[in-house]
């Protein structure tokens, strides 16, 4: 099954751009739009769009009369060390999917090397619509090695837990993710699967999931809506009494039931995004 739409053709000029600035240093000069337009064969809205959000997350750099150039470095604070584990409480709501596209794909150069495949090899890619109580919350973008998931179906996405899924049927076991989040805001097309004015503040959520031998399974990059989330950071200072069991419920980034079995989850920051008051 193929949905088809215009994600997709999103999806292939933003990790086309990406794989630019990442392949450069900062302050080089990027190719211009009229250069970019021709080589990927879209319109210039289209990849307007994509230069915008990149733009935005402090990614790329615009100068006028003179182009477009790799943002400075940014700045990163660990929040959490390694030795530490935090208790993600869940977020309320009863949390549901509307399947946007699913279908199979290259990998490409970018999403390749953090699967560690080649840029030939397949991977399931699925975009979905997150909601809360039927209000939309977030757009998720997943990347799944198409190797391990033979004959993976709509139901098994739409339905319970795609980790279990993972685990029951195709034998993947899932054990750790690192994840990476940073403040961005949404495009005209996200806006308007969100239902918030373009332009409005996102949190946007980076993950790499792992089995238990260490090899990458999944990579995620969701959109969560800036205006209903926050992020808390729970930090343990000193040792407990007692070992608390973990809350069953919503991780950051990663759906509710996912993790149900609570496989430990390491993340490169941790914290608790819920519906703010």
């Amino acid at each position: 099954m193929a949905v088809a739409g215009s994600a997709t053709r999103w999806e292939r000029v933003r990790d086309h751009i990406l794989e630019l600035i990442e392949s450069q240093r900062p302050g080089d000069p990027i190719p211009s739009e009229r250069t970019l337009c021709a080589h990927l064969g879209v319109s210039r809205p289209t990849l307007r769009a994509a230069v915008d959000e990149l733009v935005a997350a402090g990614l790329l750099v615009r100068e006028h009369g003179r182009g477009m150039f790799v943002a400075p470095e940014k700045i990163t604070q660990e929040l959490v060390s390694r030795e530490q584990t935090l208790t993600a409480p869940h977020a309320s709501g009863a949390w549901s999917s509307r399947l946007l596209e699913f279908t199979t794909i290259q990998a490409g150069a970018r999403v390749g090397r953090k699967l560690r495949l080649s840029p030939a090899a397949q991977v399931v890619y699925v975009a979905r619509l997150r909601l809360v109580d039927g209000a939309p919350m977030a757009i998720e973008h997943l990347h799944i090695r198409a190797d391990l998931v033979p004959g993976l179906s709509v139901q098994e996405l739409e339905s319970g837990d795609l980790y279990e899924h993972l685990r029951d049927h195709h034998g993947v076991h899932v054990r750790e993710a690192v994840q990476a989040i940073e403040p961005t805001v949404v495009t005209r097309a996200e806006a308007d699967l969100l239902d918030v004015p373009e332009l409005s503040p996102a949190l946007l959520f980076e993950r790499l999931t792992s089995d238990t031998t260490g090899r990458p399974v999944e990579y995620v990059h969701s959109l969560y809506r800036g205006d209903r989330y926050r992020i808390v950071s729970r930090l343990t200072l000193g040792p407990a009494a007692t070992t608390a069991e973990p809350l069953a419920g919503h991780h950051p980034g990663i759906p509710p039931g996912d993790f149900a079995h609570r496989d430990a989850v390491a993340s490169s920051t941790r914290g608790d995004v819920q519906q703010a008051p």
